[in-house]
């Protein structure tokens, strides 16, 4: 079989592996438990699916404007107004096939061959890779003081003549941190000034805690969406818990909504009128299902840092956002797809390895599930790896005593 050198140059995924190992072992009785899930465990609005119900049973399930259905767009304009205090026309919205088909159309509209667009460490898994499938050059930029927040001028050192756009995803999957205001301040600034590209990935902007902000760029721009580089993606996946879905869009101006239009239209078509619908009924019906699931996560944020700080060794930053956290584990082995491994085979526990978000020897830690499995998950873990654990744990119904440390 003949393969693409593009295909060829897309790395295939570790976490992919160990969750088919963990299903198989699921499939055969064996008690997982899943802290790498990246969707929360609520169950969608009622008022998305009665919305998606309604329109399925109405037989009228045919094709829509590749661009979104008009009572969408409207339900988005209302949303982006109070959320981000910006007044957009439908002209400049979008709707994909979730907010990576957002990512991946802006960045095929924007980038020419050996267009270089900064992503920033720890980033999200599928970010350099989809660069590199639009004949982009992914620039990693970490930040030199060894923390999670990106700074100016580790971005201003990396920033050539070929740069063409920067990703910022805050708050941030993997590490959960939410970038300061300052910071967004400056990079919209500079962003503006120098006619590059601001891709704000805000998929988590409102899963935020103890009375935190993930400050838009918007609010630092003068420019209104016709002008500005500010590119803005959003959906419902993650602060509705309806990663099923798949709905996402963007604002930007209406050039560049007519050329992803253009580019969608080619793909995909348009996204299905039943999902589109249940996005609908979620952005206009009742927004504190929002607020009690960001309580709900707060609250398992709470119980995984309290079930880590007794844990010996281990470095985390606390979570301000989102539902995940990534701990230092350079302590117990530097090579986190071999201690992801070993904790599957040991501990029944699946973990997401650090270096597929540019961070070796972290893990990542998803708190989206029960707090039972967050408790279990983390003993488990405890008991595989430090040696100042109990020698002894349940694991399902057996019995098992460590012996290797």
């Amino acid at each position: 079989m003949s393969i693409s050198q593009l295909a060829r140059s897309i790395v295939d995924s570790p976490t992919l592996r160990l969750n088919e190992e963990a299903r198989l072992l699921r499939e055969r009785g064996q008690p997982v438990i899943h802290l790498g899930i990246g969707e929360p465990k609520n169950r969608a609005p009622i008022t998305a699916i009665l919305s998606s119900a309604a329109k399925l049973s109405s037989g009228d399930v045919k094709y829509t404007p590749t661009d979104g259905i008009p009572s969408l767009k409207k339900a988005i304009i209302k949303y982006t107004e109070e959320n981000y205090n910006r007044l957009v026309a439908p002209e400049n919205i979008i709707v994909t096939a979730g907010a990576k088909q957002s990512l991946y159309n802006i960045l095929f509209s924007i980038i020419n061959p050996q267009d270089e667009v900064l992503i920033l460490v720890p980033y999200w898994v599928s970010y350099p890779e989809m660069v590199k499938m639009v004949y982009g050059v992914p620039v990693i930029v970490r930040p030199e003081d060894g923390t999670f927040y990106p700074r100016m001028e580790d971005i201003l050192e990396a920033v050539t003549s070929y740069t063409k756009a920067i990703i910022v995803n805050s708050p941030n999957n993997p590490s959960g941190v939410v970038y300061p205001k300052d910071f967004i301040a400056e990079i919209v600034e500079f962003c503006e000034k120098k006619g590059i590209y601001l891709i704000m990935d805000d998929i988590y902007h409102k899963l935020v805690f103890d009375g935190k902000t993930a400050v838009p760029g918007y609010q630092f721009t003068k420019k209104d969406v016709e002008n500005t580089r500010v590119i803005l993606v959003n959906g419902v996946s993650k602060i509705y818990g309806m990663t099923g879905f798949r709905i996402g869009w963007v604002i930007a101006s209406r050039r560049m909504v007519e050329v992803m239009t253009n580019v969608q239209a080619q793909m995909t078509s348009n996204v299905s009128v039943v999902l589109q619908a249940a996005a609908e009924g979620a952005l206009t019906g009742m927004q504190s299902v929002v607020e009690s699931l960001r309580l709900t996560i707060e609250n398992n944020r709470n119980v995984i840092m309290q079930e880590l700080r007794g844990f010996t060794d281990i470095r985390v930053t606390k979570p301000e956002g989102t539902f995940y956290c990534l701990p230092d584990f350079r302590a117990y082995g530097k090579d986190s797809v071999e201690l992801s491994k070993y904790l599957l085979k040991k501990a029944l526990v699946v973990t997401v390895p650090g270096k597929e978000f540019g961070m070796e020897g972290h893990l990542r830690l998803s708190f989206a599930g029960s707090v039972k499995d967050l408790t279990e998950g983390i003993a488990r873990i405890k008991w595989a790896l430090d040696p100042n654990a109990p020698k002894e744990i349940y694991i399902g119904d057996r019995k098992l005593v460590r012996d290797w440390l």
